[in-house]
């Protein structure tokens, strides 16, 4: 499905872009409605679905199970490491991912193998701001 190019999901975009990491489209529509644009969940929802299926957003799922997106920096298949504390995130290379999908797939009978894969953990920034305020200098 095409997307009509709107000024309600241009800003979307804008905004997801200027978010800085992955975050919820309720978070991305809190800043939206802070700033007046009149532009609801609903249509937030739409223009975020809209990008990550044209590959203009990253989408994944965190560990607590909500939807989280951010502005794509590359195209094509990835893999990012994600900070639990301030979203951000990594792209990374999983060549040693990749061979073991396609390897285990062949190994059950299983062809044309997709994978997601996303590591989760604390950046060190964050972990640093941590054991300061646990007074571990």
């Amino acid at each position: 499905m095409v997307q009509r190019n709107t000024w309600q999901r241009e800003r979307v975009r804008e905004a997801l872009a200027g978010a800085g990491g992955f975050v919820s489209a309720q978070s991305l529509h809190a800043t939206l409605r802070d700033e007046n644009t009149g532009i609801g969940l609903a249509t937030v929802y739409r223009a975020l679905a809209g990008l990550a299926a044209q590959g203009d957003a990253d989408s994944l799922q965190s560990p607590e199970g909500e939807n989280l997106f951010r502005a794509c920096e590359t195209r094509g298949h990835h893999h990012h490491l994600i900070c639990r504390s301030c979203g951000v995130a990594v792209e990374i290379e999983a060549d040693a991912v990749e061979e073991w999908a396609q390897r285990t797939a062949a190994q059950h009978g299983f062809s044309q193998a997709e994978h997601v894969v996303d590591i989760f953990g604390v950046c060190a920034d964050c972990a640093l701001a941590r054991a300061r305020e646990r007074g571990d200098d």
